[in-house]
Parts: C-alpha cells; sequence; structure tokens
C-alpha cells in the first residue's frame, strides 16, 4: 500500500465518528475543560441545569446512552445523597421550611443541596461523554509529546477500571464451573472463595504489567521523542470552532468575575430568575453548549443535501 492509501486509511480509523467527535482533539478538549469548569464554578441552579441537559444529550448523541441506561440509578442516588443530606446537617439560612426531628429545614439549605446535585450529576456525566468522544490515542496525541509518562499514566488508570470489572467476571465465570461460589455456603467458605478469586484476579493483573513493561522497555519507549501512530491535522472547520469556544469561554468566565452566573443562598436566597446584564452572559454559557449540537447539525445538513 502506497504511502497516500496509508493515510487515508488511518484518517479513517481515527475519524470513525463524524460531526463534533471528528474534530481535532485540542478542540474537544478545550469544549470539555470549559463544560468541567462551568459544572465546578457556576454555582447557580439554571445555568447547571443547561449544563445538565446539555451532557445528558451528548451522551445520547455519541454513545446511544447506553452508559447512562447502565449507570442511571448510581446517579440517581448520589443525586438524592447530595439533595437530602445537605438540609439535615445544614441549619443555615434565613427562611424555615418545616421542623424534621426538631431540626429547622431551610429553604437556603435546600437550594444549596439541589445546586450541588446539579453540579455533581453534571461531572459524572459528563465525564462519560468524554470517555465517548475524547478517546485514548487523542489524549495520547495531545499531551504524550509534552508529558509522556503522566499522560500514560492518566490512560492507564481510565482503562484500569473496566480491564478489571471485565476480568473479574470471566474469573467468576471460570471459577463457578469449579464450584468456587461467592454467593453459596457459609460465610466463612464464601470468604475464602471470594479470597481466591481476588488472588487470581491480582496475579493476572500484576502478571501482564510485567509484561506491558517488558514490551514497552524492549521497545525503547522513553528513550527518545516520542512519535506518534494517529495524525490528526486542524482544518478551517477545526479553527472556527476552537475561535467560537474560546471567545464564548472567555466572555462567560468573565461574566463569572463580573459577579453574574452564581447565586447568593446565605443567609437569604436571591430570585432564581436570570436579570439584567446576566442573560449576555447566560445566552453566551447556552451558546457553549450548543456548540457540539451546532456542528452536529450542519454536518447532517450537508449528510442530506449530498444524499439528495
Amino acid at each position: 500500500m502506497s504511502e497516500k492509501g496509508m493515510s487515508v486509511s488511518t484518517k479513517r480509523s481515527v475519524n470513525d465518528h463524524t460531526g463534533f467527535a471528528s474534530l481535532h482533539p485540542m478542540v474537544l478538549f478545550i469544549f470539555y475543560l470549559g463544560l468541567f469548569l462551568f459544572a465546578i464554578l457556576f454555582l447557580h441552579p439554571v445555568f447547571l441545569i443547561v449544563s445538565l441537559l446539555a451532557v445528558i444529550l451528548l451522551t445520547f448523541m455519541y454513545d446511544q446512552g447506553k452508559s447512562f441506561k447502565r449507570t442511571w440509578y448510581f446517579f440517581l442516588f448520589m443525586a438524592l445523597v447530595v439533595l437530602v443530606v445537605n438540609p439535615l446537617i445544614s441549619q443555615r439560612g434565613a427562611t424555615i421550611l418545616f421542623y424534621l426531628f426538631d431540626r429547622p429545614v431551610t429553604l437556603e439549605s435546600m437550594v444549596y443541596g439541589v445546586t450541588m446535585m446539579l453540579s455533581l450529576l453534571t461531572l459524572l456525566i459528563g465525564f462519560m461523554s468524554y470517555q465517548a468522544v475524547m478517546t485514548e490515542d487523542k489524549f495520547l496525541y495531545l499531551f504524550s509529546s509534552m508529558v509522556p509518562k503522566v499522560a500514560l499514566l492518566a490512560v492507564l488508570s481510565i482503562r484500569f477500571v473496566p480491564l478489571l470489572k471485565r476480568r473479574l467476571s470471566e474469573i467468576i465465570a471460570v471459577q463457578w464451573t469449579r464450584g468456587v461460589r461467592m454467593n453459596q455456603g457459609t460465610w466463612k467458605e464464601r470468604a475464602t472463595n471470594g479470597m481466591k478469586i481476588l488472588n487470581i484476579l491480582l496475579t493476572w493483573s500484576l502478571e501482564e504489567a510485567l509484561q506491558t513493561a517488558d514490551s514497552m522497555k524492549s521497545r525503547g519507549y522513553g528513550v527518545g521523542r516520542r512519535s506518534s501512530f494517529f495524525t490528526f491535522t486542524m482544518d478551517r472547520r477545526d479553527r472556527i470552532v476552537l475561535v467560537l469556544l474560546m471567545v464564548l469561554l472567555m466572555v462567560s468566565l468573565g461574566g463569572l468575575a463580573g459577579g453574574y452566573g452564581k447565586l447568593t443562598i446565605y443567609p437569604e436566597v436571591e430570585p432564581l430568575f436570570v436579570q439584567g446584564v446576566e442573560w449576555i452572559y447566560f445566552l453566551c454559557f447556552c451558546l457553549y453548549h450548543l456548540v457540539p449540537i451546532l456542528v452536529e447539525g450542519r454536518e447532517w445538513l450537508v449528510w442530506r443535501s449530498l444524499k439528495s
């Protein structure tokens, strides 16, 4: 195969997604960096509801909601814990709604609990969307030349948990055929069987880690400047989206520095409505989250025009 043909096939394998996910890794990283900053800094329920809806939509766009459907009960549990615990442990606030076990439950503590709940859910679901769009190859492409060890460690760490879960299910299935089961017998037998399975899992993981380390050493990892198998080029579309994201990000953070996008909760909660100049920053905030949808919509229109 010629060099030109090799380049085309590589490009297609990298950009198996279309639309927003096919943009340059730097553009994708900037978008998610801003998304996570917004979820942490903009402590206003109205702003956070927009962020939460955006990350849920992104998750359904790129993974058909498979990850969300598998873990929605965990998100619901975390949301309820944050929502319920804060009013119970905090009695701050001027507006008392009712008393529970002789402890006042205030409107301010409940609003703060809702705000923290929305922020947490946005971060958790946003990270799921990040994993579907920002693949390991894209992350390594961005940071392997600057901080190769840190980049590799980050990728391995993200991969570690699902890998252990998959191995554990395989080990349990094999040990089940040998009569080693953790859900039958006395507590002592269950504990013994569980330790056997854990021992197999750790041994397997450590053995593969040693093999990986030997393979990397034999191939000269870390000896010279790291090259990348995948090549990403920033074209005109990437530059336009990047400039748009940076402008919206700077305007939104500038509004935050000016006191907009933050709800004053204590000692008395202020009105939840967006008012006055804050509308400008709110619209920029919303438009930032709409960028992936706008890119996808443009791709869809182009595809429809070519099809017709």
